[in-house]
């Protein structure tokens, strides 16, 4: 009898701890809400992408926008979402999404939200870019922001969601690292700058931060094209922003071989057929400013300059013969974690404008690092006996603005963090004449 009553207890006891656990199961919860919202350029200049994350797959990818004057969402477009596995020991699952808002009106403020029927995100708003090339682009330019650290973020979504800036174009190295913690430093880094991002086209490129297991965080997280193409390519591209041909390149594949020299190539090929037919007559004449960015500087403040990626070697090509060749008038850096701004320099020679200002018709491009934005790492101390081609130097927290005033002037501007905004270096750039011939 006893032996009958133990177990009966242990059977109820069992159905208890069954029924406790299915319960349990019953309340786990879903993550399918949207986040880490963001927009990019899309293959034309009258289409903005929207990527954006769930935890889990839902059954639709979607974006309602409309026109802020009329207050409603008239407008209804559907994506695509694909599922991203981080490389880390967890092996943690998430859902990229990405859809294309198209046939945008130039020059007009838009209201948007995304998600699906499962939950939308916040409403943002964005404005498209005035048609052709007669106006004054503002960009914030910076490298080097991290989770931790992250001394400029504030300032910037504020800057940004009071309408002061176009795009920004982010020149490498984030979070450090998207992938640490089996990717949940990613998240929350793409959850930070959802207040910059989610406003206006967020442009990125690749540093030395992102090349865990084959740059495979950075790849899924953000949305690349260059114009007029479909393939998405977050590694290099260009597009016409105003009177500027901006490119982008991964200068990391210099630094880690291990990729394969097939990389840099490849690259290298893309390059310059890029930069031939910006400087066919009729796309200079458009675009006269050719401003190229990517991570790893050529030059330094006072350290040597990084040969390997500015001149090559005997099996791989250099960046700056080709920049000179081609006449690129700007070209911003970072990796550095410091704000230096370099006389115009070529083959470590100054070559200036004129003796009174050096950036009124300089006879080789500007280099600008920009990559004191905050991380984990600091800044990078202010190095004494500096080379005579540097400028100015600060490693206050900050970043870089450029106003494209016109065909012939562009403003660039350093705020300092650490001295609440205030404007810390400031020059006029001056091109009376655009491409190879002006060096002469």
């Amino acid at each position: 009898m006893l032996r009958s009553s133990f177990f009966v207890v242990v059977i109820v006891i069992s159905i208890a701890i069954t029924l406790a656990s299915v319960e349990e199961e019953s309340w786990k919860p879903v993550y399918i809400q949207p986040e880490q919202l963001h927009i990019s350029l899309g293959e034309q200049p009258t289409e903005i992408v929207a990527t954006w994350t769930t935890m889990e797959k839902t059954n639709h990818s979607i974006c309602h926008y409309g026109e802020e004057s009329k207050a409603t969402f008239d407008y209804s477009a559907n994506g695509q979402q694909s599922l991203f596995i981080d490389g880390g020991v967890r092996k943690r699952h998430m859902y990229i999404h990405r859809v294309y808002m198209k046939q945008l009106k130039p020059n007009t403020r838009y209201i948007y939200h995304c998600g699906s029927e499962a939950g939308w995100s916040d409403m943002f708003f964005f404005k498209t870019f005035p048609s052709g090339n007669d106006w004054q682009p503002r960009f914030v330019i910076y490298g080097d922001l991290g989770n931790d650290n992250a001394q400029t973020m504030a300032m910037l979504q504020e800057e940004i969601q009071t309408g002061h800036h176009d795009l920004v174009t982010h020149v490498g190295d984030f979070a450090y690292d998207m992938h640490t913690d089996n990717a949940l430093v990613g998240d929350e880094f793409m959850r930070q700058i959802q207040p910059i991002a989610a406003y206006v086209p967020y442009q990125v490129m690749a540093g030395n931060h992102e090349r865990a297991y084959n740059y495979s965080n950075y790849n899924h997280r953000f949305t690349m094209h260059s114009q007029g193409q479909k393939e998405i390519n977050n590694h290099f591209w260009s597009y016409n922003i105003g009177p500027v041909h901006l490119i982008a390149i991964n200068t990391d594949f210099w630094e880690h071989l291990h990729f394969g020299a097939h990389m840099i190539h490849n690259q290298f090929k893309w390059l310059e057929e890029d930069l031939k037919q910006a400087n066919e007559p009729e796309n200079r004449k458009k675009q006269p400013w050719i401003i190229t960015m990517g991570h790893h500087p050529l030059y330094y403040q006072a350290r040597v300059p990084d040969n390997k990626i500015r001149i090559g070697t005997d099996k791989l090509p250099g960046l700056e013969p080709l920049l000179y060749k081609y006449g690129v008038d700007l070209s911003f850096w970072a990796h550095d974690h410091i704000y230096t701004r370099f006389l115009p320099v070529y083959n470590e020679k100054i070559f200036n404008g004129t003796r009174q200002d050096p950036y009124y018709n300089p006879k080789s491009p500007v280099h600008i690092i920009t990559g004191s934005a905050g991380c984990r790492e600091f800044v990078t101390p202010v190095r004494p006996n500096p080379h005579p081609y540097t400028a100015y130097v600060s490693n206050d927290y900050g970043y870089t603005y450029m106003t494209v005033m016109n065909n012939t002037h562009i403003q660039l501007k350093q705020v300092s963090r650490n001295q609440n905004g205030k404007v810390i270096d400031e020059i006029t750039l001056v091109k009376e004449q655009h491409g190879p011939e002006a060096w002469y």
